[in-house]
């Protein structure tokens, strides 16, 4: 089993780069991943004409499964209305045989701030209350603070609270993006994956636009990060657990 995980596309912002952008389709078309997983920031701010690109944007990636959730870019001047009408519901799962993916808005309408909300932890302990089968969380912002992103200010004010239903259900992976930064924490038997921005120029230092392919096969999963710009991929994780 193959999952793609990207974020911060930002295809409307004059900081997005047309070229990794379409590198981001390119890589996706050849990896082939049997899931799509993209946690947020499509749009600046989350107009119409912006979500019209956007659409015609997801409608070339070739995948068939993708989990989606808005970011909070997409929650300002009622986008995340546009997001509903164009991609179904801002709570996405998808369950097979082998894995559940259960996606969550964690944003607040034209605030910067992420909130996931205790009305939303029954359903979360319902989806991932599930046995032998690899679990993850997608939602934009981080629940843990990203070292060299600055003075914290958006993680998700329940962040506690989440992480704590998090590890009582045994969540294997949470993915997020929102701080442009990629990154790996791991708490109890939970890694938490930030990926990077995929094609804006909104970079942290020296990094470079990316996203995350993790490889699941025969009780080891492998993820690898992809250099948007140039191809290269770099393994950032491996972890030895059956499912």
């Amino acid at each position: 089993m193959k999952i793609a995980h990207v974020s911060d596309l930002h295809l409307t912002s004059m900081n997005f780069v047309e070229e990794w952008g379409e590198n981001v389709i390119k890589i996706l078309d050849s990896e082939n991943p049997d899931i799509v997983v993209i946690t947020g920031d499509f749009t600046t701010e989350a107009f119409i004409h912006e979500w019209d690109v956007v659409k015609e944007y997801m409608d070339r990636i070739g995948t068939k499964n993708k989990i989606l959730v808005p970011g909070n870019h997409d929650a300002r001047n009622e986008g995340y209305k546009i997001f509903e009408e164009m991609f179904g519901t801002r709570f996405p799962c998808y369950e097979d045989d082998k894995v559940v993916i259960l996606g969550l808005d964690s944003t607040v309408p034209d605030l910067d701030d992420g909130h996931v909300g205790r009305e939303n932890y029954a359903m979360i302990e319902k989806k991932l209350s599930v046995e032998n089968k690899m679990k993850i969380l997608a939602l934009h912002h981080h629940l843990i603070a990203i070292p060299g992103t600055g003075r914290e200010r958006n993680i998700a004010v329940d962040a506690g609270h989440v992480l704590r239903l998090i590890t009582e259900l045994d969540v294997d992976f949470v993915f997020s993006g929102h701080k442009h930064l990629p990154w790996v924490w791991k708490l109890e038997n939970t890694h938490f994956v930030t990926a990077g921005t995929a094609s804006s120029q909104r970079l942290k230092g020296r990094s470079h636009p990316s996203f995350n392919i993790m490889n699941v096969e025969d009780g080891e999963t492998v993820l690898d990060e992809i250099n948007v710009a140039d191809s290269n991929r770099e393994e950032i994780l491996r972890v030895e657990r059956s499912f």
